[in-house]
């Protein structure tokens, strides 16, 4: 099949996870095309098919290589003009891609800052932005001087991962050097120890800020805080709250200033990105971590609430942009919006008791249970969340252990 003359760009989506539907649907909506590149197993998964021109299915463990040969495939049906990365573990795949095909926009080198958090810490020290202390493992020497300088605990980390997968906080150098053996006795070579990084801990408040880029500019940003930082929920359980930082406040224009600087630095120049930071003691931020990509855990629909901006609707129209048609960021309200989620014992929680006149959506993931809320009072936002974290705690939360290992989705 060949593609028509005069139709908006066509973009080779790659999603290795189920995710972004109303990014697809956004592309079609503006006149655009859409060719989805997924894994074989998510061939039976709710995609947006009336919005799809063609699906790809990529068996599993295949290996990058696979999928350039795929979306060559599809170039020669399809006259592909983007290539987009719906999911961060996708990002330096699409990147390969973009460069056999000879398309613009985001190559390797900067793709994996956005992903492997060796190349991220080492980019962020060049770039003279606040950073913990870090170290491959890999030359034992240099870990040992590492742990010589930097007091404990440390972060061990997976170079390539997302939320808090994988991560271990270590208290004592032997824990380390068993780590290090560890790791280093595992078959698959990607999993061994010079895949990961060692880093200093930094406490404080964990936030975030979600972005919208064109053309190196930020062109609508958002900036929330984690209640509990992510590593703790994840390894401690609990419920994970989220909610919008005060607007004008010095945090806010900290955080906004920071964001702005970090993409700049990378050489980030359009889509969206998640970008996480640390509030040290004496109210400065340290650079924590950024991925391109739109939050998940329900960041999407936090924003949303608070601003009437959906980001991946925003970032497919970015995407379709053109000189002829530039993206235009729509008008965003100014009101608050939190977000209380967590594990559940039951498939599907009865939140019918939670009748504030705030709620405005309900979280209908199954085995989890969530509310988001929204008002023009920053203090009602965090009265609420932190009324449904103890109520949440009694009624429905539920503690799994904490992941380790994304390979066993892929």
């Amino acid at each position: 099949m060949s593609q028509p003359e005069g139709r908006a760009p066509t973009l080779l989506c790659v999603a290795s996870f189920f995710k972004g539907n109303e990014f697809l649907r956004e592309c079609r909506r503006l006149g655009g095309r859409a060719v989805l590149l997924t894994r074989e197993k998510l061939l039976g998964a709710d995609w947006a098919r009336d919005s799809l021109e063609d699906v790809i299915a990529i068996p599993a463990g295949e290996s990058t290589d696979f999928y350039v040969h795929a979306a060559s495939h599809a170039a020669r049906a399809w006259r592909i003009e983007r290539v987009v990365a719906l999911e961060e573990y996708d990002v330096v795949t699409a990147a390969r891609v973009r460069e056999h095909l000879a398309l613009p926009r985001m190559g390797s080198t900067v793709a994996r800052r956005f992903q492997d958090k060796l190349a991220m810490r080492a980019a962020a020290r060049d770039s003279r932005l606040p950073t913990p202390e870090f170290v491959q493992l890999l030359n034992r020497a240099e870990v040992a001087d590492f742990l010589a300088r930097v007091p404990a605990p440390w972060m061990l980390k997976p170079r390539v991962g997302s939320s808090a997968m994988g991560i271990r906080k270590l208290h004592a150098a032997e824990e380390v050097w068993r780590a290090f053996d560890e790791l280093d006795a595992r078959e698959s070579f990607e999993e061994r120890a010079s895949f990961h990084l060692l880093e200093q801990y930094v406490p404080g408040d964990v936030f975030h800020v979600d972005s919208l880029v064109d053309g190196g500019r930020v062109r609508f940003a958002s900036a929330e805080q984690y209640g509990v930082p992510p590593f703790d929920v994840a390894h401690g359980g609990g419920v994970s709250t989220s909610r919008t930082v005060r607007r004008g406040s010095l945090d806010e224009r900290r955080l906004l200033a920071i964001n702005r600087k970090l993409l700049s630095a990378f050489g980030f120049e359009r889509g969206a990105t998640h970008a996480e930071f640390i509030k040290r003691a004496d109210g400065s931020f340290c650079f924590l971590e950024v991925a391109a990509r739109v939050g998940g855990a329900f960041t999407v629909e936090t924003i949303e609430a608070a601003t009437g901006v959906n980001l991946w609707r925003e970032w497919a129209a970015v995407e379709l942009a053109t000189e002829e048609r530039p993206y235009e960021p729509p008008p965003s309200r100014n009101d608050y919006a939190g977000l209380a989620v967590s594990l559940a014992r039951y498939e599907h929680p009865d939140t019918s008791a939670y009748a504030d006149a705030e709620i405005v959506e309900r979280v209908g993931k199954p085995w989890h249970v969530g509310l988001i809320v929204r008002s023009p009072d920053h203090g009602r936002v965090a009265e609420l969340l932190d009324s449904y974290a103890r109520r949440f705690a009694e009624d429905f939360t539920a503690v799994a252990p904490a992941e380790q290992r994304a390979g066993q989705y892929l």
